[in-house]
């Protein structure tokens, strides 16, 4: 289990808009940032284990995925990512990883590659 991740970002206040609207629907929000230092983290449970920290060098092809309770929810997250600016890497549908694997993708303002996932049946 990890306790923490984060992406080093080019653009902090535009990176930290994004993944506030795109993870919203997932139920992570903003639990500690530090705007003087482009340092912002993101909390599923009150822990924030997801960080942005503007620096270099900042990733450019980062996969990220985030565990969604349903797939209504990994429907949610898609179209929060793409409304805040996020670019189509995968619309919402199955995957061939397994039978139930439930997936969608998009890319955040420096290109990584963000998922929400849900691997339960419908």
């Amino acid at each position: 289990m990890f306790d923490h991740v984060g992406l080093n970002v080019r653009d902090y206040a535009a990176s930290r808009a994004f993944y506030e609207q795109a993870l919203a629907p997932l139920g992570w929000t903003v639990a500690q940032e530090w705007p003087d230092h482009g340092v912002v983290g993101f909390a599923f449970d009150g822990h924030p284990a997801f960080w942005l920290h503007e620096r270099e060098p900042y990733g450019t092809g980062t996969h990220v995925a985030f565990a969604s309770p349903d797939r209504a929810t990994v429907d949610a997250f898609h179209a929060a990512g793409l409304a805040a600016g996020g670019t189509d890497n995968g619309a919402p549908g199955l995957r061939w990883y397994h039978e139930d694997y439930y997936g969608a993708f998009v890319l955040d303002p420096d290109g990584n590659n963000v998922e929400a996932v849900c691997h339960r049946p419908e």
